[in-house]
């Protein structure tokens, strides 16, 4: 019989408790060390001492997040709501309503999605203006060659370039981009813009709907899942942060250093935030000698304030998620009524609502008082029965670097699953994939790319079975086939000095 093959795992998010599952699965010995003191750090969440959860925002499992679905299913697990409906607020009141889109009768997309959301406000005049910015959706594929032609341009000039008119722009396409990339459209990558909104919007009419955990990710999913890692022999050792990476003679990683600790193995996965990934290079002798992960600092990340309020009696919250625009700036929010989506609430006297703010830098310096004060004021704009109940309690966690963001000209910079490295491997919300996917399910897809490679390497057990994302409607296939014919053709005849 061989020898068991050993593998270190940096990061209990998805990413990294993906790739320490399978391939705990396939018989390895697999260490997953997490710097903070539990699983799934600010995703997961956890307890007050007074008992009560919070988490370091609201996250949503979308329809496309086939392999998510998969896995809870394959742990035998029920964490979520029914597919819930959302709206969208301004200062002005309610302006959008989303329905269930799988419940509609299904046409072609991107057809059902403007067809059946329901803008209040919007002229439908300004809702065409978007019709010619479907050609960038048809001319990014999510090829590498796409990436570098959209990437260095910014969200708001590509819908200026296409036409969109400044209300859509203003009223709906900048308040996706504020809850969908966490920054305002000069700020956002248009590659990214366009990943973002073709796979959660417009790939198929279904796409945009949305479940959530009916409480903490941690404790719903990554509890049990851990408990499941340890029963198949894998080790989840948490207040261990990760310092430098170990070589062997031949340059191969042989393990990772934690403080005093040295942890040994025959392949490392980093599986770690893109802020994670910067804080162990800075402190890294190792990696510091290799100019991809020097370039890591050339990205960035966005500030969250994720509030929770406890009110003195219950109000109508007519749906249970919903996004705000036109209150700040640069900054977008989200709201969620955790007496409808959270177990633990749902007998609850008074309302519990969950406020999440992101590209909140200006909103991080002030006091726990003024942030409840705020929170509370812009609330009663959108619910005015909230002006008469009192918060009787509250939660407020300030996350600075807390997602990823990506700027225009990030993708240069991003990396490959693969390094400089022959055995580390990289995973993550931030690394580049062709898979397609974006946020939780993409960092848990990565993650498992991350453990087919070491299996790959090490030739050890069998690769994980990842979903692809759903294929292309035909008539989208068509359209795409014959741009890249035409940009072929155009290539053959036409030199290639242009900025791109």
């Amino acid at each position: 019989m061989s020898e068991q093959k050993k593998v270190i795992v940096v990061g209990a998010g998805w990413a990294g408790l993906g790739a320490t599952y399978h391939l705990a699965k396939q018989g390895y010995d697999v260490t997953l060390l997490e710097a903070s003191p539990y699983p799934g750090g600010l995703v997961a969440g956890w307890k007050t001492p007074e008992g009560k959860s919070i988490e370091g925002g609201i996250h949503g499992f979308w329809y496309p997040y086939s392999n998510i679905f998969s896995l809870v299913k394959e742990l035998n697990l029920n964490p979520f709501t029914p597919f819930t409906r959302s709206s969208q607020y301004s200062p002005a009141g309610l302006e959008v309503e989303s329905p269930i889109f799988q419940e509609e009768p299904k046409l072609p997309t991107p057809l059902g999605t403007f067809i059946y959301t329901k803008f209040k406000r919007l002229p439908l005049i300004d809702r065409l203006s978007a019709l010619p910015l479907l050609y960038s959706l048809i001319d990014f594929d999510n090829s590498d060659e796409a990436w570098r032609r959209y990437d260095k341009v910014t969200a708001r000039e590509l819908f200026k370039q296409f036409g969109v008119s400044a209300r859509l722009y203003k009223d709906a396409f900048e308040p996706m981009l504020l809850v969908g990339l966490f920054a305002p459209g000069e700020q956002c990558s248009a590659a990214a813009t366009l990943g973002m909104l073709y796979y959660f919007i417009l790939a198929h009419q279904p796409d945009f709907d949305v479940v959530w955990c009916r409480g903490t990710v941690g404790e719903m999913i990554f509890k049990p899942w851990v408990e499941k890692i340890e029963t198949l022999g894998g080790k989840v050792l948490t207040n261990k942060r990760v310092t430098d990476i170990l070589l062997d003679e031949t340059g191969k990683a042989n393990g990772v250093i934690c403080g005093e600790e040295i942890f040994e193995g025959d392949a490392v996965i980093l599986g770690v935030s893109v802020s994670g990934i910067k804080k162990i290079v800075e402190h890294s002798k190792v990696l510091n000698n290799y100019a991809e992960f020097g370039n890591l600092s050339n990205l960035g990340g966005i500030d969250v304030l994720a509030t929770r309020l406890w009110f003195d009696k219950k109000v109508n919250i007519p749906l249970p998620s919903n996004a705000c625009f036109g209150f700040d700036e640069t900054t977008g929010w989200t709201f969620f009524d955790l007496n409808t989506l959270h177990d633990e609430y749902a007998a609850e006297t008074g309302s519990v609502i969950e406020v999440d703010f992101y590209h909140a830098n200006q909103l991080l310096g002030m006091t726990d008082e003024q942030v409840v004060q705020k929170v509370h004021k812009d609330l009663t704009t959108c619910l005015p029965e909230l002006g008469d109940a009192q918060v009787i309690d509250h939660s407020i966690i300030r996350v600075r670097q807390g997602v990823t963001h990506f700027a225009p000209g990030s993708y240069q910079y991003l990396l490959p699953a693969t390094s400089a490295i022959p055995n580390l491997y990289l995973s993550g919300d931030w690394i580049i994939t062709r898979h397609g996917s974006w946020s939780q399910e993409k960092a848990y897809v990565t993650g498992l790319e991350a453990a087919n490679l070491v299996i790959k390497q090490l030739q050890q057990g069998n690769a994980a079975t990842i979903i692809p994302i759903e294929p292309d409607e035909p008539h989208i296939q068509v359209a795409r086939e014959i741009n890249r014919n035409l940009r072929q053709s155009l290539n053959e005849f036409l030199p290639d000095f242009w900025l791109s």
